[in-house]
């Protein structure tokens, strides 16, 4: 048995111990995928494009409330006349912005790339989190980098 199938093996039990679904469908889908000899053409594939399908997916639940009716322009108007409604347009904009950035740390440095999947991983296992961590989670690094660099060139 290799490292990574150990490893995937350790990811599921965790997932299964969690009761995380999304976690457990992720892993037993790339074993298939492994063990199935797909790995050379799904698996590259996955990495490559994988981030914005996911992103895609998110989006068309988002707005589904919109093209069933359950949400339209009365509801916006009405919306911001809420100031957490313009506390929610402030955060949807930033975080889209930071995750951004996180698309491009993750496409070039991969040790910060291992860390960030880790710690994803950790949350979804174990805290019941949601995996859209590496990419959130990958724009508040590369925020936080630059903001070390900044502090760091003006202080000497």
């Amino acid at each position: 048995m290799t490292q990574p199938t150990i490893f995937m093996l350790i990811l599921l039990a965790i997932g299964l111990f969690a009761k995380n679904h999304s976690l457990i469908i992720a892993v037993v889908f790339l074993l298939v995928v492994k063990w199935s000899g797909l790995a050379d053409k799904i698996l590259p594939f996955a990495q490559q494009k994988g981030i914005n399908i996911g992103v895609t997916i998110i989006t068309i639940a988002v707005l589904v409330p919109i093209v069933t009716g359950d949400i339209g322009f009365r509801d916006l108007q009405e919306a911001l006349k809420s100031s957490y409604a313009w506390i929610a347009l402030a955060s949807g904009i930033f975080v889209a912005i930071i995750a951004a950035n996180g698309i491009e740390l993750l496409q070039n440095d991969p040790h910060i790339t291992a860390a960030l999947v880790f710690g994803t991983i950790l949350a979804v296992a174990v805290f019941n989190g949601v995996a859209v961590g590496p990419l959130i989670g990958a724009g508040i690094a590369y925020l936080a980098m630059k903001m070390v660099e900044f502090f760091s060139s003006i202080g000497g």
